[in-house]
């Protein structure tokens, strides 16, 4: 059976720290429990489960706590767990079986993670598979009869092992600071930070941190070297702040881009065309660009603007018009989604 290090990094989590911990405590062979900056009873509550618990001074940079996390590991494997997460009994049983039988080759293991749509996640999906268990040593191998090399992939494991997310409170502010830090200093965003600013503004974000985020997106539509996809998320961006913002030319601009593209529009773009023709009482209009968001698109970063937003926007556009059995329709396939996506 081989052996597990739990690494968590925490801070202010006094409300839900034991509900994880308790949910995996017996199945971790080390508890490592990095704190950040807790002004809570966190680390009070973290004392009733280890003695392995370390004060790290917040960099801005969750790699760094992370990394600062795995260097105080000492067994075989090293299971990641944020504080709002939850093993339940059958998939605790689950993890007991993969500890008991994983092969020691095994590098990565990866598991579902589930409830992603609810609580104003950045997430299209409610269940995906993330690496969560890591060797904390890696070995090189060389492979191949002929023309040998080293082994540079990781051997990974795909377990059907689900970890319930069930956060209190969304964290789309903290990490929208972040993204606009590493901007405002001058740092590059990769692709993959792109756009999960993207998503985060667009989803979870307020209005004024919306239309903080719209000059990098301008900036990042108006490079040639962006991407096909990277200009659609950035539009989706920019048509949404200026709308709130009042800018229309801008916003039609921009949405126009979008349309016009060689792979059509999105159902984000469509999905605020519908909301600014709706507030101005163009509701056959509006009707149209819903329509088209719920059925004619796809959603590429907030899958709502495909499923239930246009739908109820349908609704009260047809409520509008007069057209009550039309508009309930509209409704009730509007709640039917809602209440799938959790």
């Amino acid at each position: 059976m081989v052996t597990i290090s739990l690494c968590m990094i925490v801070k202010n989590e006094e409300k839900i720290l034991a509900r994880c911990l308790d949910s995996i405590c017996d199945l971790m062979d080390e508890i490592i429990i990095v704190d950040t900056g807790s002004t809570d009873k966190t680390k009070e509550i973290a004392a009733g489960y280890t003695q392995k618990i370390y004060d790290f001074t917040w960099t801005g940079s969750f790699a760094d706590a992370r990394n600062f996390s795995f260097s105080k590991a000492e067994c075989e494997y090293i299971y990641t767990a944020d504080a709002d997460e939850v093993l339940d009994r059958e998939n605790h049983e689950k993890f007991r079986t993969l500890k008991r039988r994983l092969l020691p080759e095994v590098e990565m293991v990866q598991m579902y993670y589930g409830n992603q749509l609810s609580y104003g996640t950045v997430y299209n999906f409610d269940r995906e598979l993330r690496p969560k268990l890591f060797k904390r040593l890696r070995t090189f191998q060389w492979i191949e009869p002929v023309h040998e090399t080293i082994r540079l992939l990781p051997v990974v494991y795909d377990s059907d092992i689900e970890i319930t997310h069930l956060p209190e409170e969304s964290h789309a502010g903290r990490d929208i600071e972040i993204f606009q830090k590493m901007i405002d200093a001058g740092q590059k965003l990769s692709l993959r930070l792109m756009n999960l600013y993207a998503r985060e503004v667009l989803i979870a974000g307020s209005g004024q941190e919306l239309v903080k985020a719209e000059e990098y997106f301008t900036q990042a539509a108006e490079d040639p070297q962006t991407g096909e996809e990277q200009l659609k998320e950035a539009v989706c961006v920019i048509v949404r702040a200026a709308r709130i913002r009042g800018d229309y030319l801008k916003m039609f601009r921009y949405a126009m881009k979008d349309i016009a593209g060689n792979e059509g529009g999105v159902s984000e773009v469509c999905y605020e065309l519908g909301e600014y023709y709706l507030d101005e009482g163009e509701y056959q209009e509006a009707a149209i660009w819903y329509y088209n968001a719920a059925y004619e698109t796809a959603s590429i970063l907030n899958i709502h603007c495909s499923q239930e937003l246009p739908r109820l926007g349908l609704c009260r556009c047809y409520e509008a018009m007069g057209f009550y059995e039309q508009a309930e329709s509209y409704k009730k396939e509007a709640e039917e989604l809602a209440s799938f996506a959790g």
